[in-house]
């Protein structure tokens, strides 16, 4: 009998987000779809964008009054592309430089501990919240509705948002933002492909099809048939 042929191990790619940047909404919903087309091992890895753009020494494009202009009209043309609701908030310079999303990276480097099987989605309903409904992400209600919506079990739920404060989470949160810096992390969404004992970095949502030649995939567009219920 011949031997079965060996399956191509999958390549870990690794997505390294924060829910305050659009951007990475889009990133992470067309990684999510190529999940099973491409023999890829996705990783989310959440990390905090504020502590990414303070170690690179950058300047988020909303501070940047010509870029702030174009961004809705992106995002407009984004979201019809790839078939995502996004939508500027009424106020993005206070969601994004006001209330930040410390509490809210927290909590999901809290899930990536506790319940990792939750992590798409209850980032992807936060990603909902600032960038399609235009609601708060920080506080513990908007944080409890977002599990109760996912269905947590108000228990879980509950340990979820009593980590977000401890030492462990603080740490783990710290380490990967650190690791995305070492990574040469500038911004966000910066996905990582590991091919061939390598580590070729990609910024933004619009090198996918670089990502594909590297991952020596084929790129197939939005694929906006296996977007995710919302």
């Amino acid at each position: 009998t011949p031997p079965l042929p060996r399956m191509a191990a999958k390549k870990t790619v690794q997505l390294f987000y924060d829910v305050v940047s659009p951007y990475s909404w889009v990133a992470f919903e067309v990684l999510c779809r190529y999940r099973n087309r491409w023999s890829m091992d996705l990783k989310l890895c959440p990390f905090f964008l504020s502590g990414i753009m303070k170690g690179s020494d950058n300047r988020p494009p909303g501070m940047v009054p010509m870029k702030a202009l174009y961004l809705a009209k992106d995002l407009s043309r984004l979201s019809k592309y790839y078939d995502i609701p996004l939508q500027q908030p009424a106020n993005p310079a206070e969601v994004m430089f006001v209330k930040g999303t410390l509490p809210t990276m927290r909590f999901l480097t809290a899930a990536k501990f506790s319940c990792s099987e939750h992590l798409e989605p209850l980032s992807r309903q936060l990603w909902r919240r600032i960038w399609s409904k235009d609601e708060d992400v920080v506080a513990e209600e908007s944080l409890r509705e977002v599990c109760q919506k996912v269905g947590l079990s108000q228990e879980l739920g509950n340990k979820l948002i009593g980590q977000i404060g401890t030492t462990e989470v603080k740490e783990e949160l710290k380490r990967t933002t650190q690791e995305a810096l070492d990574l040469g992390a500038f911004g966000s969404p910066w996905i990582v492909a590991h091919v061939g004992g390598e580590k070729e970095v990609f910024f933004g949502n619009d090198r996918m099809e670089l990502l594909a030649e590297t991952l020596g995939e084929k790129w197939e567009g939005p694929l906006a048939q296996y977007k995710a219920k919302l």
